[in-house]
C-alpha cells in the first residue's frame, strides 16, 4: 500500500523544517521536529514487489550528526569563516532577498563550508571516507529543489576566497564541472559567470561589486565523455604515441583551465561517477546491456578523475545527486547509499515544503481488488496476459497484447490530461500539460506512440502533438564530444526534447519542443530534462527499485509555479509503484482540478508602451558651505508608548504560575519608569549627537573636513526644527527626552540624512545619483514569470497582467490607470525588479515601490509617476516614502532620464487626482529650479 496523506505541505521552504509525516501503525501522524536523514532498504525476500512496511528505515548517522553540528555553527554566527565567506553567508541569509533562497540550498552550501572552514574542534569525530584517495562531499537534493544553484553558490565561495587568499590551499579558483550528457552541460552554461543569464546575478548570489572578481577565476563545463582516454597504437599513423600519458590526458581535457592544479570539481547528477565494484562472473552474465553501460560509464567517468587528481590534484570533489545510490550492476548492494554523503534533503523533505509537484497516485477503483489496478499496472498486464505473451526473464512481453491491457490506463489517466488541458487554455497558458509514458522497449514505445498519434485516444494528442523519444539517436546525440560530427536528425531531437514546455530558446523562431503535448520514451528520460508543464507519467515497464520509481517520478516533479509554495501542484501518476513519499489522496475516476499558474511577461506588440528607469545605488551628495531640508516632505515621527510603554507595573513572583501574570497574589507593587534615563539622556545633548552624526555624514566621503564648522550649525537648527515640527508625542506623560532611545534616534537620523541635501541656489552642486555600472538601465521587457495568484488582463500596460496580491485594492488601482486618459503605460513592479535604497535602523534596504507610470502632462510633455498605494502605515513605510522623494530629486537632477515624481494614494478611488496633484507640484518645482 502506498503511503496517504491529505495535505503533505507542513513546511516553508525558506526555513528549516520543523514537522514531518510519520506512520504509526499504518496512520499519518505529524511529527515535531526533522524527519532524520536515511533511506529504505528492501528487506530480503524472493518476493518481486515489498511495500513500505516490510522495508527498513536505515538512518544516515553521518548526515545527522554533521546536520545538527553545522546548525550549532549557525546559531553561533559561523564561528572561524574568512571575511569572504561571512559576506557570502549574511547576503544568502539576508531575510529580505526579493528572491530568497531555499533552507535546503543554503543548508547544502552551509555544510561544505562547515567541512572546509569550521575548526577541528567542530568537526571531532566526523570522519567521511575517501574515494580511492580522492576527497568526495555529496549533497543528495531532491530533483527540483535547485542544486545548480547551490553548485554556484559553492563555485563563488571557493573561487572568490582562493582570489583573496591565494597562499590558502582549501580554495580553489579553477572549477570543473562535469556532467553526463550534452543536454545537463548546456545548462550548466549559467555557472559561467561571464554568461547572460548567469545564476550569479540571476538568483542574487553575490554581494554588489562582486561579479568582476568572480569572472577571474577559471571555468570549465564539460560532459563524462571527455574523460575517454586516447589510445593510437593501433592506429596506422606513421607516429604512434601510444596510451595517452596522465599530463596529456590533462592537457587535452582541462584546456579552458590551462595550468591549474588544486582544482574544484563539481559532479552533477554525480550518481553516475562511481567505482564500481568486481563483479563474479555468474553476476555480470544476468545484466541488461543497459547496466553493463552504466558501469562502463562510471569506470570512464572516475578513471579521469583519478588521472586528474594524480597529475593536477583536486582539492575536493562537491557531488549533487537527487539519487546518490549504488545501482543494480556497480557491485554493490543495490539502494545503498554512497558513504560520502554529508548533507540530505531528500524528495520527502521536498514535497514537505512544498518546493515539488506531489504525486497523486490511484488508491482505489471499482474492481474491488486490494491494490488498484493502475497503481502496479505493469504487474496486473502481465498477470493479465496468457503465457504465450507474458513477459519472462527470456523474452518480452508482446507489444500488442501489452497495449491493448494497459489501454485502460492510457485513456484514463488522457482524460485527466484533457481536463488539465482545459484548465490551461482557460489560464492562457503558452505552454500545454505534458503527459509522459515510459515504456519498457523501443518496440512497445513505437507501438504506444502509432496508437496516440493516430488520433486513437484523444483529438488533441493526434500528429505531432505526441512525440517520441528515439533512445538511440538520443544517445548519440548526448554522448557527442565537441568538435565531433553530430547527425542531424540526432541534434534536432534532442532540441525538441531540451525545448518541451519552453516559450524561449537560443534557436530562431518558436522553440521546436514548445507545443508537444505528449512523450513517448524508452527508460526514464535523461537527467537534466527540466520540464516544468509535465502533469501526467505512465509507468508501462517494470519497476525493479524505489530508486527508479524516484528517477521516473522525479521528471514530473518541478513546479510551474514558484511564487506560492502553499499552494500545492500535483502530478498523476499511474504505474510508478512509489512507495516511500506521502501522496496526494486521487482515487481513479474523480478528477480534481488543480491551479494552473498564469505566464506573466512583456509583449512585444506592445513595445511602445515600455516603461524604462535608471538602477540608482547610491548618490553623490558634494556639500561645501550651505544645506537646505523642506520639513513639509519629511514623515512625522510618532512617539508613542503603545508601541514602546513608558511606565511598567511591577510585583514579586511567588510559586509557580501558569498562564499569563496579573496583579493578583502577594507582594506589593512597583512602577517602572524610565526617568532615570531621561535625567541622564539630556536633550540637548541628544539633539547635539544626532547633529554630529548627520554632519559627519555630509562630510563622509570628502578629505576636506574644514567646513565642518560651517555645516554643523545649520544641522543643530534643522534638528530642532524637526523635533519642534515634526515630532509628536502622544502621552502627556511621555517627555521628549524619549528620543534618547536608539529606535527613536537612528529614525531621526536616517530621515533628516534622506531629506538634507545641498543648497543648489547658493551654488552647490545637486544630489545626483550612483548608477549601476553593469546594468544601469531596467526596462519592462524584462519582465517573465509564472504566479498561481489572482491577475488581470491588461491593455495600457507593456506587460500582460497585473498580479494582485491584495485583489480589491490592486485591481482597482488598475482599473482606474486604464481609464485614466493621462496615463500613457503603466507596470506593477511585481519581478520588474526597481528598487530604491534605504537606510532603516542602520542597515541597508530596498524599496519596491507599487507601480510605475508614463503620465502625458497638459502640455504634452511626459513625466514618469512612482505610484505607492497604502493603507496603514508604519514608520517603516515613513522612511521609504522619504527615500523615493530623496531618489526624484537625484534622478531629476542628473536629466537624462526623464522627469520623475512620487506620490502615495490612500484610497484607490482616487487614483488620478493624487498623480494629477504630485505632477502639478513636480512641475512647479521644476519650474522654481528654472
Amino acid at each position: 500500500m502506498s503511503l496517504l496523506v491529505d495535505n503533505p505541505i507542513l513546511n516553508s521552504p525558506f526555513e528549516e523544517p520543523t514537522r514531518y509525516w510519520a506512520y504509526e501503525n499504518g496512520q499519518p501522524v505529524v511529527k515535531e521536529g526533522r524527519r532524520p536523514a536515511g533511506y529504505y532498504l528492501k528487506a530480503r525476500t524472493h518476493e518481486a514487489q515489498v511495500s513500505l512496511f516490510e522495508e527498513e528505515f536505515v538512518p544516515l548517522e553521518l548526515v545527522n550528526i554533521i546536520r545538527e553540528r553545522v546548525k550549532s555553527w549557525r546559531e553561533r554566527g559561523y564561528p572561524g569563516v574568512t571575511p569572504i565567506t561571512r559576506q557570502l553567508l549574511n547576503h544568502w541569509n539576508n531575510p529580505e532577498r526579493e528572491r530568497k533562497l531555499f533552507f535546503c540550498q543554503r543548508e547544502a552550501a552551509e555544510t561544505l563550508i562547515w567541512l572546509v572552514e569550521a575548526s577541528p574542534a567542530e568537526k571531532q569525530g566526523i570522519v567521511i571516507p575517501k574515494d580511492n584517495g580522492l576527497t568526495r562531499y555529496a549533497c543528495k537534493m531532491a530533483t527540483g529543489s535547485g542544486k545548480t544553484v547551490v553548485m554556484a553558490m559553492v563555485i563563488a565561495w571557493q573561487v572568490l576566497n582562493k582570489l583573496a587568499y591565494p597562499n590558502d590551499c582549501r580554495f580553489s579558483d579553477a572549477v570543473l564541472i562535469v556532467c553526463p550528457n550534452l543536454t545537463i552541460r548546456e545548462r550548466l552554461q549559467v555557472l559561467l559567470p561571464w554568461k547572460p543569464n548567469n545564476y550569479y546575478e540571476k538568483f542574487d548570489l553575490l554581494p554588489r561589486g562582486m561579479i568582476e572578481r568572480l569572472q577571474q577565476g577559471r571555468f570549465q563545463v564539460t560532459n563524462w565523455h571527455l574523460f575517454q582516454p586516447k589510445d593510437d597504437s593501433r592506429s596506422r599513423s606513421v607516429v604512434q604515441r601510444g596510451v595517452e600519458s596522465n599530463a596529456a590526458f590533462c592537457r587535452r581535457v582541462l584546456k579552458e583551465l590551462g595550468n591549474k592544479r588544486n582544482i574544484l570539481v563539481i559532479n552533477d547528477e554525480a550518481h553516475h561517477a562511481y567505482r564500481p565494484a568486481p563483479l563474479p562472473e555468474e553476476l555480470r552474465k544476468i545484466l541488461s546491456p543497459e547496466e553493463i553501460a552504466e558501469r562502463e560509464e562510471a569506470t570512464v567517468w572516475v578513471s579521469g578523475l583519478d588521472r586528474i587528481n594524480e597529475e593536477r590534484g583536486i582539492n575536493f570533489c562537491a557531488d549533487f545527486s537527487a539519487t546518490p545510490f549504488y545501482i543494480r550492476g556497480s557491485g554493490y548492494e543495490e539502494g545503498t547509499p554512497f558513504p560520502w554523503i554529508v548533507s540530505d534533503f531528500g524528495l520527502v523533505d521536498a514535497i514537505e515544503s512544498g518546493i515539488v509537484k506531489i504525486p497523486r497516485v490511484p488508491v482505489d477503483d471499482n474492481t474491488g481488488a486490494l491494490i488498484p489496478k493502475y497503481f502496479r499496472l505493469w504487474e496486473a498486464i502481465n498477470k493479465a496476459l496468457p503465457a504465450s505473451e507474458r513477459q519472462t526473464a527470456r523474452r518480452r512481453a508482446k507489444p500488442e497484447s501489452v497495449l491493448r491491457e494497459a489501454e485502460g490506463a492510457l485513456a484514463t489517466l488522457a482524460a485527466e490530461w484533457k481536463r488539465t488541458f482545459e484548465e490551461f487554455q482557460k489560464a492562457g497558458s503558452p505552454v500545454p500539460p505534458v503527459m509522459i509514458i515510459v515504456c519498457d522497449n523501443t518496440d512497445l514505445a513505437k507501438l504506444v506512440h502509432e496508437h496516440i498519434a493516430r488520433g486513437n485516444v484523444l483529438k488533441e494528442l493526434e500528429g505531432e502533438y505526441t512525440f517520441r523519444i528515439d533512445t538511440k539517436l538520443l544517445a548519440e546525440a548526448e554522448s557527442a564530444v565537441e568538435g565531433e560530427t553530430k547527425q542531424e536528425a540526432a541534434e534536432r531531437l534532442r532540441k525538441t526534447v531540451d525545448t518541451i514546455g519552453k516559450t524561449e530558446w537560443e534557436g530562431e523562431g518558436e522553440p521546436p519542443g514548445k507545443n508537444i503535448r505528449c512523450v513517448v520514451s524508452v527508460g526514464m528520460l535523461n537527467e537534466g530534462w527540466d520540464a516544468q508543464n509535465v502533469t501526467q507519467i505512465l509507468g508501462l515497464r517494470a519497476f525493479t527499485s524505489q530508486l527508479l520509481c524516484e528517477q521516473v517520478v522525479g521528471r514530473g516533479l518541478r513546479r510551474m509555479n514558484y511564487d506560492d509554495f502553499s499552494e500545492p501542484e500535483y502530478v498523476d501518476v499511474y504505474g510508478v509503484p512509489f512507495e516511500v513519499i506521502p501522496v496526494k489522496k486521487k482515487p481513479v475516476g474523480r478528477p480534481e482540478v488543480q491551479k494552473v499558474s498564469t505566464l506573466v511577461h512583456s509583449l512585444p506588440e506592445r513595445k511602445h508602451l515600455e516603461i524604462t528607469f535608471p538602477r540608482v545605488e547610491g548618490y553623490v551628495l558634494d556639500v561645501r558651505q550651505r544645506i537646505r531640508v523642506n520639513l513639509q516632505n519629511v514623515p512625522y515621527l510618532v512617539i508613542d508608548p503603545t508601541q514602546e510603554p513608558t511606565e511598567v507595573t511591577a510585583k514579586p513572583a511567588v510559586g509557580y504560575r501558569i498562564g499569563r501574570p496579573d496583579r493578583l497574589g502577594p507582594g506589593p507593587e512597583v512602577i517602572h519608569d524610565r526617568n532615570p534615563f531621561h535625567r541622564e539622556k539630556r536633550l540637548q545633548a541628544t539633539v547635539y549627537e544626532i547633529a554630529a552624526e548627520l554632519t559627519r555624514r555630509l562630510k563622509e566621503k570628502r578629505e576636506d573636513w574644514s567646513t565642518r564648522h560651517i555645516l554643523f550649525p545649520q544641522v543643530l537648527e534643522i534638528v530642532w526644527r524637526y523635533l519642534e515640527e515634526r515630532v509628536v508625542v502622544k502621552s502627556e506623560d511621555t517627555p521628549l527626552e524619549e528620543i534618547a532611545l536608539l529606535k527613536y534616534k537612528q529614525r531621526i537620523i536616517e530621515r533628516l540624512t534622506e531629506a538634507i541635501e545641498p543648497d543648489v541656489e547658493s551654488g552647490e552642486p545637486p544630489i545626483l545619483p550612483v548608477i549601476e555600472r553593469f546594468r544601469p538601465i531596467g526596462s519592462t521587457s524584462e519582465v517573465q514569470f509564472r504566479t498561481t495568484r489572482p491577475t488581470v488582463g491588461t491593455t495600457k500596460s507593456h506587460i500582460s497582467h497585473v498580479v494582485l496580491d491584495a485583489p480589491k485594492w490592486e485591481h482597482s488601482v488598475a482599473y482606474q490607470l486604464e481609464r485614466i486618459p493621462e496615463v500613457i503605460a503603466y507596470a506593477r513592479n511585481d519581478h520588474l525588479d526597481f528598487t530604491i535604497p534605504y537606510e532603516w535602523q542602520g542597515v541597508r534596504h530596498e524599496y519596491r515601490p507599487d507601480y510605475l507610470i508614463r503620465w502625458r502632462c497638459g502640455d504634452g510633455r511626459e513625466v514618469k509617476v512612482i505610484l505607492e498605494v497604502k493603507g496603514f502605515e508604519t514608520e517603516q513605510d515613513r522612511q521609504k516614502e522619504i527615500a523615493a522623494k530623496r531618489w526624484v530629486r537625484a534622478v531629476n537632477h542628473h536629466g537624462e532620464f526623464g522627469r520623475w515624481v512620487f506620490c502615495v494614494c490612500r484610497e484607490p478611488t482616487k487614483v488620478a487626482e493624487v498623480i494629477r496633484r504630485a505632477v502639478l507640484e513636480g512641475c512647479q518645482a521644476r519650474a522654481t529650479e528654472a
